[in-house]
């Protein structure tokens, strides 16, 4: 109580829910803007690819695997040649004999939960799809408090939920829009596989953040564009050669695959960035705005029919994201330690090692 007075004397407000030990001054730091402008730098990548597959489907192109296989075997010309030039254990030959078989099942579920939420829209409506492609941030919560030993306090429960609701305004909107894109020729199906994508999407995304902040950002794009490029393009030669014989080329679709594979290649080489400030739940939360963006596109090049319903749906979320990222989470698992910053230097890491300490003594007890 002494110390809540000491803050009301001092003009500085504070809160409760998980909050409550923190001032104004202490969470609306430059390290949370930061993230929040880099969580929305991410949603307007997906935003990028969303606009150019839009385009490609107007020109009778519909070849996701040759897209992601373009993008993995961008990562694999740029991020594993860099491996191949390290020593000692850093080099691509020495992960390969230690740890090919890890890396392969995060290719594989990388790859995977691409083609299966791409895959859905053939069975369900994007509605549907919408909702149920949440389903990855409670799954990615759970994983991370088993495997990355990291504790949520009743904000992050608070803004998920928020967020969420976000999401829900969004669909409203669509749904009073008449926006119905899709089909509906087998729904159990089409839900069942954006599921699928969900998990496996929380898959890749735990490990994503596991080796981006124990190991290096680089080794990571390095073998997810080595055995992403292996194992789409073996799809691809499976189910895609007649999609891909047809293809009329001109400049216009030439130029549209561009725009996808370039867009996606800084998606995945920006956002190991933001997972190491972060977390994999907290860019989940933020790429939650990514369909507002491609809806607000939408509005200037399709000819979306505008709601109100939008503008609070974005407002949500990133309120949501604000709350989500305003208190740090504990984690039992070391830091990365090829962050180039000084921990020390940043009042927003000060509350992160005094909300640690806080939690060690609380677990220990």
């Amino acid at each position: 109580m002494e110390g809540r007075g000491a803050d009301k004397l001092c003009g500085r407000c504070s809160f409760d829910c998980g909050l409550h030990n923190y001032s104004l001054r202490d969470i609306f730091t430059w390290r949370l803007l930061k993230t929040i402008l880099l969580g929305q730098v991410l949603s307007l990548l997906i935003c990028g690819t969303a606009v150019s597959c839009e385009y490609l489907a107007s020109s009778k192109v519909n070849t996701p695997m040759l897209q992601s296989f373009l993008n993995y075997a961008l990562l694999l010309l740029v991020y594993t040649t860099v491996l191949s030039t390290r020593k000692g254990d850093r080099n691509i030959i020495h992960i390969l004999k230690t740890k090919w078989w890890i890396y392969l099942l995060m290719g594989l579920a990388d790859v995977e939960a691409n083609y299966t939420v791409v895959k859905a829209y053939q069975f369900t409506t994007l509605t549907s799809i919408q909702l149920l492609d949440c389903f990855v941030i409670p799954v990615l919560m759970v994983l991370s408090w088993f495997f990355l030993k990291t504790r949520y306090k009743p904000v992050h429960f608070v803004a998920v939920l928020v967020c969420l609701s976000g999401v829900g305004a969004m669909v409203g909107a669509d749904f009073l829009a008449g926006r119905q894109q899709g089909s509906s020729s087998d729904v159990l199906l089409g839900d069942g596989l954006v599921l699928l994508s969900a998990v496996l999407y929380a898959v890749s995304n735990l490990c994503q953040e596991h080796t981006v902040k124990n190991l290096s950002r680089v080794e990571f794009l390095g073998m997810m564009g080595l055995f992403g490029t292996l194992i789409s393009g073996i799809q691809l030669a499976l189910l895609e050669t007649h999609e891909v014989a047809a293809i009329e080329w001109d400049l216009r679709v030439a130029m549209l695959f561009a725009v996808y594979v370039l867009c996606m290649f800084a998606l995945y080489s920006f956002m190991p960035v933001v997972m190491e400030m972060t977390s994999a739940t907290a860019v989940n939360l933020a790429l939650l705005t990514a369909d507002l963006f491609s809806l607000f596109c939408g509005l200037f090049l399709f000819h979306y029919r505008f709601s109100t319903l939008y503008i609070v749906s974005f407002i949500v979320i990133t309120v949501g994201f604000i709350m989500f990222n305003a208190v740090p989470t504990y984690t039992a698992l070391p830091g990365s330690s090829s962050s180039e910053e000084d921990p020390a230097e940043d009042p927003a890491d000060l509350v992160a090692e005094s909300t640690s300490d806080r939690t060690e003594c609380q677990l220990s007890d």
